[in-house]
């Protein structure tokens, strides 16, 4: 072979490498990257470790062994390696901390060690006292979301998108009740609220949807929704009905736990997940599309309504929890510009999901969460529609993005499972109407609605 033909065929070779690396990053990663990330992992793990400053001097038992066999100097000594394990989109290695290194540490030191091993990036994760995970991604899989085969489950966990560490983002709804939700127009906030909404559709809850935009973005779910309103009106007297709905549920389950004086301490119910399957309310997510809507006022009318709603929302956000009512906020901008109420609501907010946003929007989402996080959320580029920063009030936050989803997907789900829809009197005048499909238009008239029963 010729040294042209040899040069042709290296520059094929790489030419098809770069193409598949681009267009199969999965394949490309489980057939070249794994293996070479593997190995450059086992040979310098030791002096990785030391230069980047997360090795400790070792223990006088350890010094004098090793100056009992001849080493003239002690090594130092870097975490040790519990488990390490491949995926599909990188490696996974479980480090037990020696004494005086701390988790912050091998965050502090996550780009340094990314940089080393040659990977997308390495994600940090406490799994314990003095045991981390080191999560690390061998290629952007932000760029092409596919969600891991294996998801969360649980009885009000909702996988919707997908963080940048290959693990699923999930709204656990048990765990952080009430959620705010940013994003600038075509930031992807709309694909985010629809994978919400379809795989809420395969759950036994009721979806509330408040859409004061005439209901154009939340109209083609109405098969599964157990009420909507689509101007401000609607959606005071909804916020009134779901305020009603609340106090009912904790006179039950008041009733409930005056019932069960002779119960074990277990046995005890202090919200509704603690009651019997058969008396158990069923819960109830409230999806509100653009929530300035409900902050604009002209005349002295629209102020009192607009006061009254706020004030609705403020205590559905501070007490509804335990009573199986959640709280989906979503908007353009979220700021003082709104008004009175407008902070004590963002504080009962616990969870955030920002997308793309200017600095101001960013800062409300995200400044009492993180700054690093604030900073993230505002360099998101225009081209990765779908990508957020998601955080909650214990500090920690990611990047995700959510699966593209159309409406059309979406509502296919929602008229599915419309059989789901729960009966909850107390919200029946404010059902959707709705129309059928197979023979074409057809009179308004309610869905069915099943009664629950004993289990």
């Amino acid at each position: 072979m010729t040294g042209v033909a040899l040069l042709g065929l290296l520059l094929a070779t790489a030419g098809g490498l770069a193409y598949g690396r681009q267009r199969f990053p999965v394949a490309f990663w489980l057939l070249f990257g794994l293996p070479l990330a593997w190995g450059r992992f086992l040979s310098t793990y030791g002096s990785t470790m030391v230069a980047c400053g997360l090795a400790v001097p070792p223990s006088r038992a350890r010094a004098l062994a090793g100056w009992a066999v001849g080493r003239r100097e002690a090594r130092p000594v870097p975490p040790r390696i519990r488990r390490l394990g491949g995926s599909l989109t990188g490696l996974r290695v479980r480090l037990r901390l020696p004494g005086g290194l701390e988790p912050a540490d091998v965050t502090a030191a996550s780009s340094r060690l990314r940089h080393a091993w040659g990977v997308h990036a390495v994600h940090v994760v406490e799994l314990g006292p003095g045991v981390v995970e080191l999560r690390m991604t061998g290629y952007d899989v932000l760029r092409d979301v596919r969600m891991p085969r294996r998801l969360p489950s649980g009885p009000m966990v909702v996988p919707v998108a997908l963080r940048d560490d290959g693990t699923a983002f999930v709204r656990n709804y048990r765990e952080i009740p009430h959620a705010l939700t940013l994003g600038a127009n075509q930031s992807g906030k709309s694909v985010y609220q629809r994978n919400l909404i379809m795989n809420l559709a395969r759950l036994p809850v009721a979806l509330v949807g408040i859409d004061c935009k005439g209901g154009v973005e939340q109209i083609p779910y109405a098969a599964r929704l157990s009420a909507l309103a689509t101007d401000r009106e609607q959606a005071a007297e909804l916020l009134d009905a779901l305020v009603g709905e609340m106090e009912h549920r904790f006179a039950l389950l008041k009733e409930c736990q005056r019932t069960a004086l002779d119960s074990p301490d277990e046995e005890v119910a202090s919200d509704i997940w603690g009651l019997p399957a058969y008396v158990r309310p069923v819960p109830v997510v409230v999806l509100v599309d653009e929530v300035a809507e409900l902050f604009l006022s002209g005349t002295k009318k629209d102020e009192e309504r607009r006061d009254r709603m706020v004030a609705n929302l403020i205590r559905l956000a501070q007490r509804a929890r335990a009573v199986g009512i959640y709280l989906e906020i979503c908007g353009q901008r979220f700021g003082v510009e709104l008004g009175k109420g407008a902070a004590t609501l963002r504080s009962q907010l616990s969870g955030r999901v920002v997308h793309r946003v200017n600095k101001q929007t960013a800062e409300v989402g995200l400044g009492d969460i993180s700054s690093e996080a604030t900073t993230a959320a505002t360099a998101i580029a225009r081209d990765r529609v779908g990508v957020a920063v998601a955080g909650d009030a214990s500090g920690g936050w990611s990047h995700i993005r959510t699966p593209l989803v159309s409406i059309a997907e979406t509502a296919a789900v929602c008229r599915a499972h419309a059989h789901l829809v729960p009966d909850l009197p107390a919200l029946d005048r404010h059902r959707p109407s709705a129309r059928g499909e197979e023979d074409g238009p057809a009179e308004p008239g309610p869905f069915p609605r099943p009664r629950s029963g004993p289990e």
